[in-house]
């Protein structure tokens, strides 16, 4: 999650503006007389006062194209009996597809949208091609509008612009040599992202969905804290505003043109009570399942807002929070990957062009994979993995059993340590130690071959960002510090635990809040203690190096030396260190100790 200040900054500023707010009327405005009386809706067909329109929505798709594999295939499902069971084997574009598809049949007023993420971390079959045949799926999935997220930073506006209007890549030219990348059918949409120099957003703010008299707007933002969490590179030259303050400021501009129904697109989420797919977070009371940024955001964006559709934090949720009129108002997330998507009915009043709010409905579906596959999807996946079998089926190493993300300490997290400390003394004999942001690891290896060989492939899927590893000096003092913000400022609420090599151990007391869960005095290196006074060599990637995921302790670094990419460093090592008659061993995943 991105870092807090700045819910500090604008909670003063929305108070300061609420009674502003309310003597514009805006308040007033956001529900019809009529919705406060729960009127019906009149069906789908033309006739009629009211209209349901069906609004399908996903979120952090992350180029997974292909069915996700262990833990990112599954979901949990919470139980009559109050017990939950785990789902597996879901998701992929092509049961995805196949699951909308069949939503949107008899529903001609059905509109697809997301909230961010659909590239970005992904897996070798798209990420290869710079997310081309992404774009490729939700141009064949219909997709209508999606807000910008974080990741779609990962290449810099120029490429987001190019994902957006087509063109072949600059460096890599065409892959489909038969015709040129011809970019995203549906609008990319950036409200709060703006030019530094210009001051106007890079790509549209909004777009509004119209049909048969019916207009809905779409206003789509990505988090403001885009920056921390995206290289320097990325962000380049641009200015990530504030949220609310942002759908604010264009609601009203729909508002004027005469679109009252309004769905904000936000690249910023929450983390319900519960990991099911379909708890009830509004039980006992509207929004009291879940916490995060987005209960902020939700609090305060303008009541002229019907809905939000969030993301980020990859989380399931359907939920009611009270906007600033004390009116619930449905707030949506479909977790990750493309195992679930989300059905709202939001029934539209042809009298003043608004929701009835009272009227909504929401609840996330598992896309399973007992239903056809869309066989459009299933040759698109076919064609690019064609081009990709020469790179993608390439052995780098072998394993024991599968090497899992699940955990304050992962077994993959471990691994992937180990790798870029073992890179780092190729470099410099004299590093001591590594470390690697959680966020970083973006999948599971699981055993596959029945010799258990791990294809480039797989590793790319790991460790997609093409970050460098890079050594720096830190005092003790100042490791002790970044540890300590693994739990503490920015990371607080939902705390990113680095991953460690071997040779540092620590106990993290989750008892105890803030800077307090790291044992200060546990933190050894080969079984000494840190000394807060000395130097030490310490192996990262890029990301981290600069900073990155609220580490602003580590991006003070010092002697900097950039190493090689970090996917490399992966697989060079796994390969060193496996064969068939000897793979590697699961990791324990026993360097830290938590208390909880």
């Amino acid at each position: 999650m991105p870092p807090t200040a700045h819910r500090h900054r604008r909670l003063h500023r929305i108070l300061a503006a609420a009674a502003g707010l309310a003597t514009v009327g805006a308040l007033a405005a956001a529900l019809p007389a009529d919705a406060q009386e729960g009127k019906p809706a009149q069906g789908n067909g033309q006739s009629g006062r009211y209209q349901d329109v069906q609004l399908l929505s996903f979120n952090d798709l992350h180029g997974n194209l292909e069915p996700p594999a262990g833990s990112s295939g599954r979901v949990t499902e919470h139980q009559e009996d109050g017990t939950t069971r785990t789902i597996e084997n879901v998701g992929g574009v092509e049961y995805l597809a196949t699951h909308l598809r069949q939503a949107r049949a008899n529903n001609p007023y059905s509109i697809t949208a997301a909230a961010g993420d659909m590239v970005g971390a992904s897996p070798l079959l798209s990420g290869l091609f710079h997310d081309e045949p992404t774009i490729e799926a939700l141009n064949k999935l219909n997709l209508d509008v999606t807000s910008v997220g974080n990741h779609e930073f990962d290449e810099g506006a120029k490429e987001l612009a190019r994902l957006q209007n087509g063109g072949c890549h600059p460096t890599d030219g065409c892959y489909d040599k038969s015709q040129e990348f011809k970019g995203a059918n549906f609008p990319y949409l950036a409200a709060n992202v703006t030019d530094e120099k210009t001051g106007k957003p890079i790509l549209k703010p909004y777009w509004v969905w119209k049909k048969n008299g019916v207009k809905v707007g779409f206003i789509g933002v990505t988090l403001e804290g885009t920056p921390n969490i995206v290289s320097a590179e990325g962000v380049k030259g641009l200015k990530f505003g504030d949220e609310v303050e942002t759908i604010n400021k264009y609601a009203k501009e729909l508002q004027k043109q005469g679109v009252q129904s309004i769905v904000a697109l936000i690249h910023e989420g929450g983390m319900p009570a519960s990991s099911a797919y379909n708890y009830d977070c509004d039980s006992p009371g509207p929004g009291d399942g879940i916490s995060g940024p987005v209960v902020d955001i939700a609090k305060h964006v303008t009541p002229a807002v019907d809905a939000l559709v969030t993301g980020h934090t990859h989380q399931a949720y359907a939920c009611t929070i009270d906007d600033p009129a004390g009116h619930p108002r449905m707030v949506t997330s479909a977790s990750s990957f493309g195992r679930l998507y989300t059905d709202t009915t939001l029934t539209y009043d042809r009298a003043s062009g608004d929701i009835v709010r009272t009227a909504v409905k929401s609840a996330n579906h598992v896309v399973t994979r007992n239903v056809t596959p869309a066989r459009d999807m299933s040759d698109l996946i076919t064609k690019w993995n064609r081009l990709a079998a020469p790179v993608a089926s390439r052995p780098v190493g072998y394993i024991a059993g599968d090497i899992d993300t699940a955990g304050t300490e992962s077994p993959m997290g471990d691994l992937i340590a180990d790798a870029q400390l073992a890179h780092a003394r190729s470099l410099d004999p004299e590093a001591d130690l590594a470390l690697m942001n959680p966020g970083g690891i973006r999948a599971p290896l699981t055993r596959k071959a029945s010799d258990g060989a791990v294809t480039y492939g797989q590793a790319f899927t790991v460790q997609p960002f093409a970050n460098t590893v890079n050594l720096v000096d830190l005092t003790g003092a100042q490791l002790i510090t970044g540890l300590q913000q693994q739990v503490s400022g920015a990371n607080e609420a939902s705390p990113k635990i680095l991953q460690v090599s071997g040779g540092l151990t620590y106990t993290l007391d989750l008892t105890k809040s803030g800077a307090a869960r790291v044992v200060t005095d546990s933190v050894r290196l080969n079984g000494a203690a840190i000394d807060p006074a000395a130097t030490y060599r310490v192996a990262m990637n890029s990301f981290l190096a600069g900073g990155g995921d609220g580490f602003a302790e580590l991006g003070k670094g010092k002697n900097m030396l950039v190493g090689g990419d970090d996917l490399e460093a992966f697989t060079t090592y796994l390969t060193a260190n496996s064969s068939a008659a000897a793979p590697y061993p699961v990791p324990a995943a026993d360097r830290i100790t938590v208390l909880k």
